[in-house]
């Protein structure tokens, strides 16, 4: 009977032993973990104004002018996402048929860079009237200050407007602007032209 219990006692302590070895311990566990990729949004935060980013400086610069202003960017971002930079301005223009716009504001880009920026240029089309606006504008893939000095043609039948606001589309490569506009005076009808982009003035529009 006593060698009945010395192999009982010394069968459990064997078993035991085996389930402790098939663990791994705590220590081992941790060393096994991998911490998960980030995911894309992690990747680009900082380097993109977000919605709310930009609701809020456009609600600050259109002030009182700013009705349907959230709608409006909420369909920007619905066509191209986050912006890297903007430009707050204002511009005056009209037209018979052949119309003329000059404009002059800031660029501000999501790394804190600031320039002044200037545009000018024609637009042909049925578009008669006359306006004075603010125009805050989205800029899309960026890649530094100095690449928005050049001519941005006019995405045809890309205008809409929302409550008193007007936003268009023009589109060099794969830079894209988008300016949204709300001022007094009259401009209808859908035209082409461009708008050349430059650090000084320019009356000639050209």
């Amino acid at each position: 009977m006593p060698q009945l219990k010395t192999f009982a006692v010394l069968g459990m302590l064997s078993l035991g032993t085996l389930g402790l070895t098939a663990l791994p311990s705590p220590a081992k566990a941790q060393e096994t973990q991998h911490d998960p990729a980030p995911s894309a949004e992690s990747r680009n935060e900082g380097e993109t104004f977000t919605e709310d980013e930009v609701y809020q400086a456009a609600s600050a610069f259109f002030g009182d002018t700013a009705q349907g202003l959230a709608e409006v960017i909420r369909n920007v971002f619905a066509e191209y996402g986050e912006p890297n930079a903007y430009i707050a301005g204002q511009e005056g223009g009209g037209a018979i048929t052949v119309g003329l716009r000059y404009g002059s504001g800031e660029l501000v880009m999501k790394d804190g860079t600031r320039q002044e920026v200037y545009w000018q240029g024609p637009s042909v089309g049925w578009d008669v009237g006359g306006n004075a606006s603010k125009v805050f504008t989205l800029v899309y893939n960026l890649p530094n200050g100095d690449t928005i000095y050049q001519r941005f043609p006019g995405v045809e039948g890309s205008g809409y407007f929302i409550g008193g606001l007007g936003v268009n589309y023009q589109q060099r490569g794969d830079i894209v602007l988008a300016p949204i506009r709300a001022g007094v005076g009259l401009r209808l009808g859908a035209n082409v032209g461009y708008l050349n982009y430059s650090r000084e003035r320019r009356w000639f529009p050209l």
